[in-house]
Parts: structure tokens; C-alpha cells; sequence
């Protein structure tokens, strides 16, 4: 989640003592970590009445797939990834194998050869 080396932590150590002074810092941490508590809590139960709210259809709906990221690496990333292992794991161990691209029917162009051209498609 956060990346804080040592040297980090111990700048916002420094800053905490010098804002809050040494007498007052217990009490400042003890009520941020109610607070990220708190927090937690509300997240926790903002996601099981979102689940129960859209039905049983999506029980198995998690909020993390609707960022974008996540979302282009499960719905589109894990065929290509899914590939590239068979691929390189088969292509390792039998030298015979063939990849999927190569079974396309489609010959490679000879050095000069003009590729076809469709002006529709354009």
C-alpha cells in the first residue's frame, strides 16, 4: 500500500512529535487508530449491503474488479497471459509445438512484397 522506508517514518515520527509534543502524541495515536477502525468498519459494511443490495447474481462481485486496472487485467490481460505460459511453457518442453498465432493460415511477407490493402477497412 504505502511505500515508507525507515527514513520516512522516522521524518513523520519527528514531525508528530513537534506538532503534538511528547505529553499529547499517545492520545493523538490512540485517536487516529479509532478512527482507521472506524473507517474499516464503514468500508466493511458499505461493501456487504452493496453485495446484498445487487442480489444473489452478484455474490461473488468484488468493488477492487470496478478499478480500471484490475478490470483490463481480468477481462483482458489474463487470456494473453494465459497464452504466453502455454506458449513459453510448451515451447520449452516440446519442440515440436506450434503457437496458436502460427496456425492463422497467414504467410509471412517476402522482403519487398506489398501487403494486401482493403480501402473499406479504412
Amino acid at each position: 500500500m504505502l511505500n515508507l522506508g525507515w527514513w520516512e517514518i522516522g521524518a513523520l515520527v519527528v514531525i508528530a512529535l513537534l506538532v503534538f509534543g511528547p505529553e499529547k502524541l499517545p492520545e493523538a495515536a490512540a485517536q487516529a487508530g479509532r478512527g482507521l477502525r472506524k473507517l474499516r468498519r464503514m468500508a466493511t459494511s458499505a461493501k456487504s449491503d452493496l453485495r446484498s443490495g445487487l442480489g444473489p447474481e452478484f455474490a461473488n462481485f468484488d468493488p477492487t474488479d470496478l478499478n480500471p486496472k484490475n478490470f483490463v487485467r481480468k477481462h483482458l490481460l489474463d487470456d494473453i497471459e494465459d497464452e504466453w505460459r502455454t506458449t513459453s511453457t510448451a515451447s520449452a518442453y516440446d519442440p515440436s509445438y506450434t503457437p496458436s498465432y502460427a496456425l492463422t493460415g497467414i504467410d509471412e511477407l517476402d522482403y519487398g512484397e506489398v501487403p494486401p490493402f482493403d480501402p473499406e477497412a479504412t
